[in-house]
């Protein structure tokens, strides 16, 4: 039987797209399309992870590095997703379906992002992650700092994510969902690229 790691790590190496949900509500959701992809050159669990607009995939908004282990701290949670980000990171746009530029990718370009690591728990036939607790998350945007309050829901046939930031001093919601999270179908299915070394070590 395969560990919760293994199981976890594969169903999330996949395409996502909310398109369906962005075609019956355009004014609310823009049409996102997300992809995580294994770097088996990399530590165990690490995964490539970009986003974009569909509008324009060549140029991701978000691009990562994440590593998933088995969680040891003090909260209640089976698994840790390190969020990573990439130096210079316009070197690797597209990588996640460009192989050779996605071998390209090693320790020494990624930085850790501290404070943004999501905890996970099972649930379900899925999984659910949230970004740990202490409001460290810090992201810039639109000229102005917020902490990032995250939720990751992710099942076999899809995914769901909602971001909101906040302000640092006052707690006041500044940017994100209101209507409710994002809604992604699975459109891919990279589980099979995950290396039999990795599953191998888990399992």
């Amino acid at each position: 039987m395969a560990s919760q790691l293994a199981r976890f790590v594969r169903m999330l190496s996949g395409g996502f797209s909310n398109q369906e949900q962005a075609f019956e509500n355009p004014p609310l959701y823009a049409h996102i399309l997300v992809k995580f992809r294994p770097l088996p050159q990399l530590e165990p669990g690490s995964l490539l992870l970009e986003q974009s607009y569909a509008i324009n995939p060549a140029a991701p908004y978000r691009i990562r590095v994440l590593r998933v282990e088995n969680y040891c701290g003090d909260q209640p949670a089976s698994l840790v997703i390190h969020n990573q980000a990439l130096v210079d990171d316009q070197r690797f746009w597209g990588a996640v379906d460009d192989q050779e530029l996605r071998d390209q990718i090693r320790t020494a370009d990624l930085k850790n992002l501290g404070g943004c690591a999501y905890l996970v728990n099972e649930e379900g036939d899925g999984f659910m992650g949230e970004v740990e607790p202490g409001c460290r998350c810090l992201v810039e945007r639109k000229g102005s700092v917020a902490y990032l309050v995250s939720r990751l829901e992710l099942d076999p046939q899809g995914m769901r994510t909602i971001d909101r930031g906040h302000d640092p001093q006052t707690h006041e919601h500044l940017w994100g969902s209101l209507p409710g999270p994002f809604e992604f179908s699975r459109t891919a299915d990279y589980g099979s690229e995950v290396p039999d070394t990795w599953l191998r070590a888990w399992n």
